[in-house]
């Protein structure tokens, strides 16, 4: 066992050598940049694109700390030696959909021809300065949520009664929760975090600022939003990153009565020229049983960003989902059914193993410096049991949208959808009553 250990040890600390080794396809090698000898340049501009990192965790050895937002400011927090900020945004959005009463599956503008709130939030937070390899550091962050959007974050036994016992529209929800360790000292720095978490890897797994759409793909729609436990993102060098993780499923508690432990273990993989990344792995696996009225998804699902030219890029992400002896229609809502979602009530057990695959493109070009660019998203998902959608059918979707930013604190996102499902005499939208969906959506983001 020991021979082991430090055979583990001695390969982490090979990997941890040579930035600059070159890309063994001859392309130039990019190193860490000047201003901290740690991190990579940001492949992506940010702004106007919503991060300048490729998808993943908080990146260790890149600096993490929040701008000095106008709520940091009024609370007296700006350049504060606790590192402490205190901030939010609200994101309102509207849509003119051809659905009359639902525009479900799709999210997160749930309701047709209407005005919301999709997300209001107050974060608290302070970063662990991994940038530093001097001495240990600490952090949390706390996310609080109100409004449409808490449907798709809510977690079981977390307040849940709002959506699985009364079928709100609107709701509140602690969505992230948790404490940072950071030990710099362990191979090239090592990042524990314990409560709950959103879910990794995922493109759109992020509150309304962090993503490129106002709308989500249906694939983003049933997959995991959070987990509760603990992640262990360990750095082996600027271009690979290692997670190890255990949790009680997705979107529950560990103390619901749904909850069993599943594992986690996950990689990301930057090419030596800065022009690629793959992060991905099994963010989710244990017994898969279905229980209690609450779905228990095991989950392979990769990412791959490709940067074409600085004003051009793209992601793309593939899931693979199971679990065994699942319901139609997965996670049944008790509540009563109302306009904007009729599908409560558990449904038909599905003997065996049901399953899903989802795949998504993002293309993204800038059309102007750190104001607009463009967004092009293309999806597919497959349902062919109706575990996750309560349809047995492949799912497409297709959307553009445009993104301007009117400054650091406001922006808007318009954007055009059409979606259909491909399966004969299968009529998922506008409570079951269509086949297909048209939408031109906006949200705009106000910071605070």
């Amino acid at each position: 066992m020991k021979n082991g250990i430090l055979t583990v040890l001695v390969l982490a600390s090979a990997m941890t050598t040579g930035y600059a080794q070159q890309d063994s396809t001859k392309h130039t090698t990019v190193v860490p940049d000047g201003s901290n000898g740690r991190s990579l340049p940001s492949p992506i501009s940010s702004p106007p694109f919503p991060s300048g990192e490729w998808v993943g965790a908080s990146l260790i050895g890149i600096p993490a700390d929040a701008p000095d937002y106008p709520l940091t400011k009024a609370l007296g927090l700006a350049k504060s030696k606790s590192r402490v900020k205190v901030y939010g945004w609200a994101s309102i959005g509207a849509n003119f959909s051809t659905s009359h009463d639902s525009n479900s599956p799709t999210s997160y503008n749930l309701v047709p021809n209407n005005i919301v709130l999709d997300q209001v939030i107050l974060r608290a937070e302070r970063q662990p300065n991994t940038v530093q390899q001097d001495h240990v550091d600490w952090g949390f962050l706390v996310d609080n949520v109100f409004g449409t959007d808490y449907r798709y974050t809510i977690a079981k036994g977390i307040f849940s009664d709002q959506l699985l016992k009364k079928n709100h529209l609107y709701g509140y929800d602690p969505a992230q929760v948790y404490g940072m360790l950071y030990i710099p000292k362990v191979a090239q720095g090592l990042m524990i975090r314990v409560g709950r978490f959103i879910s990794p890897a995922d493109i759109e797994a992020q509150w309304a600022p962090d993503n490129y759409l106002y709308s989500h793909s249906l694939m983003f729609t049933v997959d995991p939003y959070t987990f509760t436990g603990v992640h262990a993102a360990l750095r082996l060098s600027p271009y690979w990153e290692v997670y190890l993780g255990a949790h009680g499923g997705n979107d529950m508690a560990p103390w619901s009565s749904s909850s069993s432990l599943n594992g986690m273990a996950m990689v990301r993989w930057v090419s030596h020229n800065n022009r690629n990344s793959i992060y991905g792995g099994i963010n989710s696996l244990g017994k898969g049983e279905y229980k209690d009225g609450h779905d228990n998804l095991q989950m392979v699902v990769f990412t791959w960003g490709h940067k074409f030219s600085e004003k051009v890029h793209m992601n793309t992400e593939s899931y693979y989902m199971w679990q065994h002896d699942a319901a139609v229609g997965g996670t049944a809502i008790e509540g009563p059914g109302k306009r904007w979602f009729m599908g409560t009530g558990l449904g038909p057990t599905i003997t065996g193993v049901a399953s899903a695959v989802g795949l998504v493109n993002y293309l993204e070009i800038q059309l102007s410096p750190k104001k607009d660019y463009l967004s092009v998203r293309n999806d597919m998902l497959n349902d062919p049991q109706g575990n996750r959608t309560g349809f047995t059918t492949c799912y497409s979707s297709h959307t553009i949208g445009w993104v301007h930013h009117f400054n650091s604190l406001f922006r808007l996102r318009p954007e055009i959808r059409y979606e259909r499902a491909w399966t004969n005499d299968v009529t998922p939208y506008d409570n079951g009553t269509r086949r297909d969906q048209f939408t031109i959506a906006m949200d705009a983001i106000v910071r605070f």
